[in-house]
């Protein structure tokens, strides 16, 4: 036991050096939509919740194609632990021909759902602001799974500071151009929520560039191998890499897709619930940015143990990833419960919002530390390879279990939206307990 506390301590800093910049742009991610909300906050309630509707709506459709390059961390971080670089850019090069290949179902998909807008008994005024501001945003579906190819392959390889620069400087633009297009300063169109959106899809194009430009310049450091790698996809790869992807992909569209629903339930209540509701739920992203990071981070060190044939090792680096992700999450939770109010009012002073906010930040704060830990196990898992289990009790804890009480309680009990977090809540720690005992279960024998 004390030699296994000491391994323990020891990889703890190589974790968290690793997944520090990993954390800053997960939270720089965040931090995006963040700011959109925040600053379309000063034109109103329907404003907010146009904005929420909007992107929960785009992501709970790109988050597939997210999570299907997913598939790229433990098959690039693998073979470089493994020291065998070339096929770490052959990796690189079929994520690029798998994003492409998704970009033109999923776009046609989201532009079904904005065709839909007015069967899902939205409020009016939230549902003329959140068509244009979507369609809109529409245009950021290549760029954003193009960066998240870039990104994977460089966090895989250990390049893990560019991803960080990236997200903290497509953060001053974001808000450069929302400061010009939502309140038209310095001459430029004042555009509301519609400027919101050209923010959004200028800044992804940016992220795209910025990692391409990386990943050449790291090329060109280790000898210009990339230009070497065939353009012409394997079918044998590329199938490999969607076999690993699927699940993935299956599972965030599931855990995203469950916050969507409840986005969509929120939305047939008063525009201050949908408010509420959309303010809440940023805080609580933002916390979980940093589990979310730090399971990356563990995905990559399980994945090089696992490469360099070394079980013990990813032992070691995936409860190092559950101790910090863990830890972090139960000091966010007990800031939900101290300093509610302080933390809605950096998104509105509206008086109802922030009531029905403070309620609903105290159920978030009972189900931080499973959120974290069902956070971090996945990534973990992921660097073994294994990514259907996660999906599996995804579907499990969120959509058989989660959400029909979160529906029994909010529309049949009359709870309202603290109805639908309170059922959000019990899903997520579902999820958390029982993958965390998964991970247990398959790494207990390498002791």
């Amino acid at each position: 036991m004390i030699g296994a506390l000491a391994a323990l301590r020891a990889e703890l800093p190589l974790m968290a050096k690793l997944a520090a910049p990993v954390v800053i742009a997960e939270l720089g991610w965040v931090a995006m939509g963040v700011v959109d909300i925040a600053m379309v906050g000063r034109l109103g309630p329907a404003s907010i919740g146009a904005v929420g509707v909007g992107s929960v709506l785009f992501f709970a459709v790109a988050v597939f194609g997210i999570g299907a390059l997913l598939g790229l961390d433990p098959l690039v971080a693998q073979a470089f632990g493994a020291g065998r670089f070339d096929d770490c850019q052959r990796w690189l090069v079929h994520g690029v021909g798998l994003s492409l290949l998704l970009s033109v179902p999923l776009t046609a998909f989201v532009a079904i759902l904005i065709g839909a807008f007015d069967r899902w008994g939205f409020d009016p005024v939230v549902q003329d602001l959140a068509g244009p501001y979507l369609w809109k945003v529409l245009w950021s579906m290549l760029p954003l799974l193009l960066y998240t190819t870039f990104r994977r392959y460089l966090q895989a390889i250990g390049l893990v500071t560019p991803v960080m620069t990236a997200l903290v400087t497509a953060n001053l633009v974001n808000v450069g151009v929302n400061w010009l297009l939502i309140f038209g300063n310095l001459g430029a169109p004042q555009l509301g929520v519609d400027g919101a959106a050209w923010a959004t899809c200028i800044s992804r194009i940016y992220l795209a560039v910025f990692l391409f430009v990386t990943v050449l310049r790291n090329d060109r450091r280790r000898g210009g191998g990339l230009r070497k790698v065939p353009l012409r996809l394997e079918r044998k790869r590329l199938a490999h890499l969607a076999t690993l992807g699927l699940p993935a992909a299956v599972q965030v569209t599931l855990e995203v897709g469950v916050f969507a629903v409840v986005t969509l339930l929120a939305g047939q209540l008063e525009p201050v619930d949908l408010a509420a509701h959309h303010v809440v739920l940023n805080i609580a992203s933002v916390t979980f940015m940093v589990p979310l990071g730090i399971g990356s981070a563990g995905a990559v060190r399980v994945g090089h143990a696992i490469g360099r044939c070394d079980p013990v090792g990813a032992q070691r680096a995936g409860w190092s990833a559950l101790t910090l992700g863990g830890g972090f999450m139960t000091a966010a939770a007990i800031v939900f419960v101290m300093e509610p109010r302080a933390l809605l009012s950096l998104f509105t002073l509206d008086a109802a919002v922030v009531q029905t906010g403070v309620a609903l930040l105290l159920v978030a704060a009972l189900f931080q530390l499973f959120d974290g830990l069902q956070g971090v196990a996945t990534g973990v898992l992921r660097g073994l390879g294994d990514t259907r289990t996660p999906m599996l009790w995804n579907l499990g804890g969120h959509w058989v279990v989660g959400l029909p009480v979160g529906y029994l309680l909010a529309f049949v009990l009359g709870c309202g939206v603290v109805g639908l977090w309170i059922g959000l809540s019990i899903g997520l720690t579902v999820v958390g307990v029982v993958l965390v005992a998964i991970w247990w279960s398959r790494t207990r024998v390498w002791s």
